[in-house]
């Protein structure tokens, strides 16, 4: 039967940015989901401060919808997902940066709706808490405080983190290029960041929600390894590779590599398409279910 390819975003963006792989998928013969976390989307809050001319006062203060919102909301909201999908045939999941943190938790509560497991440069901890491995040699070239040139408001008063990316600070903008999408073009890089929203949850769960061997263990999968990835080095992606491996000798990761930033696949998404539609040949039962 034809997967369904369950495409799964990262932070401070939404099922919008799946757009042009999902054309790309669908050109292919692939059919995909892009989903939409709790508060994200259309449900995501962007204040009229948030507007042109901004009120930087006004933006640093009103309340938004993913106040709250947890990794274990994250999750629910997945897995609900992932049944109507598995209802139709064998499912993918596809996780990108910090969503892979939510794919990883789904895989530990319900291995049996995920037929693969696709991270593309993203979050699968094993051995550490994902805040813990910033204080890692791997995360060393990281510049964690760029997202702090353009922070709206006090995220112990909000609950929640929120960016202004609509600023037009050139000290955050350059600093934005630089982490997402250093080898774009100053245009796809400003239409893309114009496609994140201001507010992302606090929460990236704790040691409970690491992969775990007797469950997420048993899914076949795959990592896609982005060569040029700046926020989540190339040397941290082949880390979480070799603990994932360590953890499953029996059920190692399929490694794959594409060229280019964080951000580059989903701008020009024809290569990545061609790989996870490879990845479509490859399904078959739950390895030991």
């Amino acid at each position: 039967m034809q997967p369904t390819f369950v495409l799964v975003h990262g932070a401070f963006a939404n099922s919008f940015s799946f757009a042009p792989l999902q054309a790309e998928l669908g050109l292919l013969g692939h059919r995909s989901v892009a989903v939409d976390l709790p508060g994200h989307g259309f449900a995501a809050t962007y204040a009229y401060g948030y507007q042109a001319p901004q009120n930087p006062e006004e933006l640093a203060a009103v309340p938004g919808s993913i106040k709250g919102v947890t990794l274990a909301d994250n999750a629910a909201h997945l897995i609900g997902v992932l049944e109507r999908a598995k209802a139709n045939g064998p499912v993918i999941l596809v996780s990108h940066s910090r969503g892979g943190v939510t794919a990883t938790a789904a895989a530990n509560a319900r291995p049996d709706l995920i037929d693969r497991l696709v991270y593309v440069s993203a979050w699968c901890p094993v051995d550490l808490d994902v805040n813990d491995y910033y204080a890692e040699p791997e995360m060393a070239t990281v510049d964690a405080a760029s997202l702090a040139l353009a922070l709206a408001g006090n995220p112990a008063e909000l609950g929640l983190l929120r960016v202004n990316f609509r600023t037009a600070d050139p000290a955050a903008l350059a600093a934005f290029k630089a982490a997402f999408l250093a080898d774009g073009t100053d245009e796809e890089f400003l239409t893309f960041l114009n496609t994140f929203q201001p507010d992302e949850n606090l929460d990236v769960g704790t040691s409970a929600d690491r992969a775990q061997a007797a469950t997420w263990g048993r899914v076949p999968r795959t990592y896609v390894r982005l060569a040029d990835d700046t926020s989540l080095p190339l040397a941290l992606q082949d880390r979480l590779i070799r603990e994932g491996d360590a953890l499953t000798p029996d059920n190692p990761y399929d490694v794959r590599t594409l060229e280019g930033s964080h951000l580059k696949w989903l701008v020009h998404p024809a290569p990545a398409a061609r790989v996870l539609a490879e990845l479509a040949t490859l399904q078959g039962p739950l390895a030991g279910s």
